[in-house]
């Protein structure tokens, strides 16, 4: 078994999802929202920073993965994104994990079907995949699909079969 953790990164709100994969039977372990403190950015980043590493030392993920920066209309707005997701891949690295990066569409396209698939559709899907659990949001529900991801397109089944190898 691999405990993935999934990053949707976002200055405000950065969701995380915590699920645990064993060949293709994936389980939820835990999944929430960090919002960022602070009035300036770089307060606002240390604010994720630490929450994000207060998650990464309690559910002590194996593997990881965020979802990739788009460009959008707002340059600013997108290079704040990018600092966020930075902190996202940073936190990981530190733990000492290789961080998977998955397109928005792509995790979209996995967890739904489709590549345009709205936050609607995201949730649905991903409480389709682990029913019964308690969402914190939209931001951990992202989180989630981009844990589920990671599990299908062998992120964690790539690992899994690593440490199988390391302790035969």
């Amino acid at each position: 078994m691999i405990r993935v953790i999934g990053i949707d990164p976002g200055l405000r709100n950065m969701g995380w999802g915590v699920i645990d994969v064993a060949g293709s039977r994936i389980s939820h372990v835990a999944n929430g929202v960090c919002v960022s403190e602070g009035a300036d950015l770089g307060s606002r980043l240390l604010s994720l920073h630490g929450q994000l590493t207060r998650i990464m030392a309690s559910y002590r993920p194996q593997s990881a993965a965020v979802e990739q920066t788009f460009v959008n209309k707002d340059g600013a707005g997108t290079l704040k994104l990018g600092q966020a997701r930075g902190i996202a891949m940073l936190v990981p690295a530190q733990a000492g994990l290789s961080v998977g990066e998955y397109a928005p569409n792509t995790v979209k396209k996995t967890v739904v079907g489709v590549g345009h698939a709205d936050k609607g559709q995201v949730l649905h899907m991903v409480r389709m995949q682990l029913p019964g659990i308690e969402i914190a949001g939209p931001d951990a529900a992202d989180a989630l699909a981009i844990a589920i991801c990671h599990a299908h397109h062998g992120g964690a089944s790539t690992l899994a079969q690593a440490v199988a190898r390391a302790s035969a």
